[in-house]
């Protein structure tokens, strides 16, 4: 489909990654009304995973903000999925939840999920800005520097 999100996207020079398998017993996104729920999501390129370790310890603030960003994109990916290919379904992303892999003096969680909430928001304009919360994790699976999952409003 070609849409105006996706003329955005083409105009950003991004290009969203294939919506993964989830990798347990759960499914990738919920639609019930007019919400999307997208279930967590990590830092997944093209060759698998690209940013592993804690912030604080492994990563500095950038890298994981870079994390951010490319898991948000994954959290679009499953987005399109959820809405048949067509992102001008989206009405507004209500909430993102980002969780990151951090050290237990670390306090700069939002600076890395603003990673994610950039991009949506340049992707997505106003209809983008959403409500958030980024929180410390002790770890995470297979040690992903960040988790995240989205709330969607449709139409």
């Amino acid at each position: 489909m070609s849409g105006r999100i996706d003329a955005r996207l083409k105009e950003l020079g991004i290009t969203l990654p294939k919506a993964a398998a989830p990798l347990a017993n759960y499914v990738p996104w919920v639609v019930t009304g007019s919400l999307v729920f997208v279930s967590g999501q990590g830092p997944v390129g093209p060759t698998g995973i690209e940013y592993q370790g804690k912030l604080g310890r492994d990563l500095e603030v950038a890298e994981g903000a870079k994390a951010a960003r490319l898991t948000a994109l994954n959290v679009i990916a499953q987005l399109r999925e959820a809405v048949g290919g067509d992102l001008d379904r989206v009405k507004r992303c209500v909430k993102l939840l980002g969780f990151v892999n951090s050290t237990p003096d670390f306090i700069q969680q939002p600076d890395v999920i603003n990673g994610a909430s950039d991009v949506i928001v340049e992707i997505f304009g106003n209809a983008g800005r959403h409500a958030r919360s980024a929180v410390s994790a002790p770890s995470l699976p297979v040690d992903i520097a960040v988790e995240i999952e989205a709330i969607f409003e449709i139409e």
